[in-house]
């Protein structure tokens, strides 16, 4: 009797269960990649001082008023990016679960174990990331809270310029912000290229080396942006407006 090379109908509906997620992971993170380039931008602008960082935040809270609130632009892409993060976080954490249960079979099991150790880094690094998330939201945004205690809150105030100078005087605050930028740099640049693949811009070799140069430059660009503004703090060579 001819066995039927049709897969199963759980099968199908299982590959397209994947399929979406990918492409989950994929624009949810093209949203983030387009966010952490702004949010560089905006922060080599403390380079200028408190005074500029000031004027730059200022600007932010009163994008498009008084058609909208004072920081309501800011909101709806606090929202934006919300929705963004649980989707990809879901996402992730599903495909995850599905890679670790499909290890019961044998032939999935040796696969599975010469999964690269880039794979397994992209993983943990993206959970080291959403737990930097919290922490630096809660330190900037959400509590506003001094980690300096050589710097009285009197004389931070309400400038978000003088919060960060103060924050990245303190050696391992930066140190932990580092840390978090190499493995937004490591998650940037696999991100990049597998979002391309999911998207199917890498049937070809040209392509493929276009993908990968481009999350090389995105993860290099991102991460040494993002570190200049506070070794350029530590370092005594941004102060006080």
């Amino acid at each position: 009797m001819a066995t039927s090379s049709l897969a199963a109908p759980g099968q199908v509906s299982a590959r397209r269960t994947t399929v979406f997620l990918k492409i989950l992971m994929a624009l949810s993170g093209a949203l983030f990649v387009l966010y952490v380039l702004a949010h560089m931008y905006g922060n080599l602008k403390i380079l200028g001082g408190t005074r500029g960082f000031d004027e730059y935040a200022l600007h932010l809270r009163t994008l498009l008023t008084p058609l909208l609130p004072v920081g309501g632009v800011l909101w709806i892409l606090r929202a934006l990016l919300v929705v963004a993060l649980v989707a990809h976080a879901w996402a992730a954490f599903t495909l995850w679960a599905r890679a670790n249960g499909a290890r019961t079979t044998r032939y999935v099991a040796k696969q599975a174990a010469r999964a690269s150790i880039k794979s397994r880094m992209m993983r943990w690094g993206g959970v080291a990331l959403l737990l930097f998330v919290v922490w630096h939201l809660l330190q900037f945004t959400i509590l506003r809270f001094n980690v300096n205690p050589s710097v009285p809150a009197a004389r931070i105030g309400d400038s978000a310029g003088a919060l960060v100078i103060a924050s990245f005087q303190v050696w391992w605050n930066v140190a932990l912000y580092l840390l978090a930028l190499v493995a937004l740099g490591m998650h940037l640049y696999h991100g990049v290229y597998s979002a391309a693949q999911t998207l199917g811009w890498t049937n070809t070799g040209t392509a493929r080396a276009a993908a990968k140069a481009t999350g090389q430059v995105v993860a290099v660009v991102t991460a040494v942006g993002f570190a200049i503004p506070p070794l350029a703090i530590l370092f005594g060579l941004v102060k006080g407006s």
